[in-house]
């Protein structure tokens, strides 16, 4: 299984509203941090923004922070906002489906079950996890100068 260039994109954005520490971040600055253009990072924050995940403060000082704390945010959260289909084989889908299998294959309920092991694992993990992981993270999304080092 992938994730799409949406959903990494999205706990990134994530990421960054989590080390910028409750203050309001700005799509520009999120989007240089990153390398990614302005208009993708809207593209992605509409279904963030309409699941929860994220606010939107409009106006000249506004921007998008978490509305709540980041370790109450799921990896899985984030994934069943911005992924459309889980479907792993034709059997997932809905509609006709072709194969004389379908009722009584082993491999529909095994690509389930692993399925399920995926979201489980991430239901495990956090946002907050994510950039607690990374000491320098901050500095890295150009949130802070670099850390001094001991001399």
């Amino acid at each position: 299984m992938r994730l799409t260039k949406q959903t990494n994109y999205a706990i990134r954005m994530l990421m960054y509203c989590a080390a910028n520490d409750g203050r309001l971040s700005r799509i520009p600055e999120i989007a240089k941090a990153y390398g990614v253009s302005e208009l993708f990072l809207f593209k992605i924050l509409q279904p963030l923004n309409k699941a929860g995940l994220v606010e939107t403060v409009r106006g000249r000082n506004g921007g998008v922070r978490l509305p709540r704390p980041a370790d109450q945010i799921t990896l899985f959260d984030v994934v069943k906002v911005t992924e459309d289909s889980f479907a792993m084989a034709e059997c997932f889908e809905a509609g006709e489906i072709e194969c004389p299998l379908v009722d009584s294959c082993g491999l529909n309920s095994a690509l389930r079950r692993a399925l399920n092991a995926f979201f489980a694992v991430l239901a495990e993990y956090t946002i907050d996890d994510l950039v607690k992981a990374r000491p320098q993270i901050n500095f890295l999304l150009g949130l802070e100068p670099r850390p001094q080092t001991a001399a």
